[in-house]
C-alpha cells in the first residue's frame, strides 16, 4: 500500500530529511527513491533531490517504493569467534558470507542473495561472539549505530585478574578512551570472574580496552542482547529474520530509552506489634479512648440543641407458650 502524508511544518524541509524524520526511510534511501521517480508531491512526480516540501503539500510514495522498503531484510546472527562482522582483511571470513539457506534457524520469507546489501549494525570484533544484527534498513541503522543512539547492548565477559569494588567503580564511570569520557556503564558480577556489561555506546573494542585500563584481561566475550532482542535460543552460526514487530520494538526502545534492568524493589516498612492494651493511632485514624477500667469514664458530649430525640413507647411482647 502506498504511503501518503500531508506536511504541516512551519518551515519548508527537504523531502529526504522529512522522510527520515518520519521513520519511513533513511535520507540516502529517499534520494534513491526520488531518482527512480517513485515519490510524488501533490500527485506530480518529484525529480529534484533537494526539493523542500512546504506546509499543506502532500507527499506520496508509489506502490513500488512501498514494496521496496517493505522488502528490506533485517536479521540477527549468532556470530562465532574468528568471523569478522565488517569488511574482511585478506584471508578473513565476513559474517554476511555465512548468511544462507543452510544456516537459517526456523523460517524466513526470503533468503539473502547477491542483490541484498546487508550491513552489520554495530561492532563485534573477531575474537568475540554473540548477537550481531545485519540489515538493509537505514532507519534501523540510525537507531542502532547513529551518533545519538543510546540503545542498550548487553555482554557477558570472563576476565582474568582480581575483580575489586574499586575496579568495578572505575568500569561503571570514570574511564576515558581516545581522549573522550565514556558514557556510564552498568557493570555487575555474575559470579567469580564473570561480569555483565550493559553499554549504551559502541566504541572500537570498548570492553577489552576498558578492562585493560583496570588491569583485567578479557578471556571470553559474548554479546547476549541488543535492546529488546535476545540471543537466547539462536544456535551459534545460525541466523533468523527480524520481524516487523521486533523492528518496531527496537525503534521504540531507542526513542523512549527503555531498559531491561529490573526496577528497584519497593521496600515495605513492617509495623511493629503494639503492646497489649494500646490502640493504633496515626494519619487517617482517630485516637481511641482509654480502655475500660483505666480511669474515670469519659464525659458525655453535650447534646446538640437543634436535635430533638423522640421517645418511643415500649413494644408489647407476646409471652412464649
Amino acid at each position: 500500500m502506498a504511503w501518503t502524508k500531508t506536511y504541516s511544518g512551519t518551515e519548508p524541509m527537504r523531502v529526504n530529511k522529512w522522510l527520515a524524520t518520519e521513520g519511513v526511510c533513511s535520507r540516502r534511501e529517499a534520494d534513491a527513491l526520488i531518482e527512480k521517480g517513485l515519490v510524488k508531491i501533490n500527485g506530480e512526480v518529484l525529480t529534484e533531490a533537494g526539493y523542500k516540501i512546504e506546509d499543506g503539500q502532500t507527499l506520496t510514495l508509489t506502490e513500488k517504493a512501498a514494496r521496496r522498503l517493505d522488502n528490506q531484510l533485517s536479521l540477527m546472527f549468532h556470530k562465532p569467534v574468528g568471523i569478522v562482522s565488517g569488511t574482511p582483511e585478506p584471508g578473513e571470513v565476513p559474517a554476511v558470507r555465512l548468511i544462507n539457506e543452510d544456516s537459517l534457524s526456523g523460517r524466513a520469507h526470503a533468503i539473502p542473495g547477491r542483490n541484498n546489501r546487508l550491513a552489520p549494525l554495530g561492532r563485534l570484533d573477531k575474537d568475540s561472539h554473540g548477537l550481531l544484527i545485519l540489515s538493509e534498513d537505514g532507519v534501523l541503522a540510525k537507531a542502532l549505530i547513529g551518533p545519538e543512539s543510546k540503545l542498550e547492548k548487553e555482554y557477558h565477559v570472563k576476565v582474568r585478574g582480581d575483580v575489586t569494588e574499586n575496579k568495578l567503580k572505575q568500569l561503571r564511570h570514570g574511564l576515558e578512551l581516545d581522549g573522550r569520557h565514556l558514557r556510564p556503564a552498568d557493570v555487575t558480577v555474575i559470579k567469580g570472574n564473570e561480569l555483565k556489561f550493559v553499554l549504551r555506546e559502541g566504541r572500537n573494542r570498548q570492553i577489552r580496552r576498558m578492562c585493560d585500563l583496570v588491569e583485567l584481561r578479557v578471556i571470553d566475550l559474548i554479546r547476549t542482547r541488543i535492546g529488546p532482542l535476545s540471543l537466547a535460543g539462536l544456535p551459534e552460526g545460525k541466523w533468523r529474520p527480524i520481524s516487523g514487530r521486533e523492528r518496531d520494538e527496537l525503534l521504540r526502545w531507542e526513542v523512549q530509552g527503555f531498559s531491561a534492568e529490573p526496577a528497584a524493589p519497593v521496600v515495605v516498612e513492617r509495623k511493629r506489634p503494639l503492646p497489649p492494651g494500646k490502640r493504633p493511632t496515626g494519619p487517617g485514624k482517630k485516637p481511641m479512648g482509654k480502655p475500660r477500667g483505666d480511669g474515670p469514664p469519659a464525659k458525655p458530649k453535650p447534646a446538640d440543641p437543634k436535635f430533638k430525640r423522640t421517645k418511643l413507647a415500649p413494644r408489647k411482647r407476646t409471652p412464649l407458650k
